[in-house]
């Protein structure tokens, strides 16, 4: 889809899944499965989703890396989250005529191991590296911070096989709150999920698109009170979202959607005291 002179498309790593419960706080099963039906272990199936977007500058940049292969083997890793990638993010770059080598910049929303598990791979003796190898890495200076000091909240979220590299490689642009990377090309600090999380903004002759990561991971998490038990300040979420889906509804941003399975990108609606997915009415 284009967005004026830029042009961004959805890409996926594949699908895994977690708890139900946990992905929507404190909103009851019986609300939340309407719209995702869980299995026999109470969880619910999310994309691996990323975001491709090539800049009026001739950039390929690539939003969140998905999980990578290193994982693969890992038998209680690939259990418990229920990890399927009969399709991979390399797959996906391959298929737009582009390899990892092709990749300008990452930017990365946070550094969870769904979001920041493909900013690296193995190499032929194990040892993990900077998966893009000519990419600068884009995350928030409070995001590094905390990543390397994890504490008994999010640590399990952390692997440091998925980001320490990147220090060592000299791949890391570290920035603090919001930052415009080239023209039309924003990151936005968000905190919320976490204290360092971005969204990107893309805008260009007119038009808007948000790529949102987990301050709204699906587009059943549009109405406000749909938080995460996960977000370590849902307060702050709450007050991103409020301010965000006013401003996408009444401008007519396309949202994309980082877990949704189903549905990547919509415009929003406010109606019958909430907001609401719009499909989008073309490409773009």
């Amino acid at each position: 889809m284009n967005v004026g002179r830029f042009e961004i498309e959805p890409v996926s790593d594949g699908i895994f899944k977690l708890d139900g419960g946990a992905m929507y706080g404190v909103v009851p099963r019986t609300l939340w499965c309407r719209h995702h039906e869980p299995d026999e272990s109470n969880r619910i199936t999310l994309a691996l989703g990323c975001l491709l977007i090539r800049t009026p500058k001739g950039k390929n940049v690539l939003v969140d890396a998905g999980l990578s292969s290193k994982y693969d083997k890992n038998r209680k890793f690939t259990n418990i989250y229920a990890v399927t990638r009969q399709k991979t993010l390399q797959d996906e770059l391959k298929e737009r005529g582009l390899s990892r080598d092709d990749i300008h910049l990452v930017i990365n929303t946070h550094l969870h191991f769904d979001h920041a598990g493909g900013d690296t791979e193995l190499d032929a003796s194990g040892k993990p590296v900077p998966a893009f190898s000519r990419a600068k890495y884009v995350i928030q200076k409070d995001e590094w911070a905390d990543a390397n000091a994890p504490h008994e909240r999010n640590k399990a979220s952390y692997l440091e096989e998925n980001f320490a590299p990147l220090d060592g490689a000299k791949k890391l642009e570290l920035v603090s709150g919001d930052a415009e990377l080239e023209p039309g090309l924003w990151v936005l600090r968000s905190g919320g999920h976490t204290r360092g999380h971005q969204i990107v903004k893309i805008e260009s002759e007119g038009r808007t698109a948000v790529f949102l990561g987990d301050l709204i991971p699906t587009r059943a998490h549009l109405p406000l009170p749909y938080i995460m038990a996960y977000d370590l300040f849902p307060l702050d979420t709450l007050e991103v979202k409020r301010g965000l889906l006013a401003e996408a509804c009444a401008k007519d941003w396309t949202l994309v959607f980082q877990h949704d399975a189903q549905v990547r990108a919509s415009k929003v609606v406010f109606q019958d005291g909430r907001y609401m997915a719009k499909e989008l009415a073309h490409a773009g």
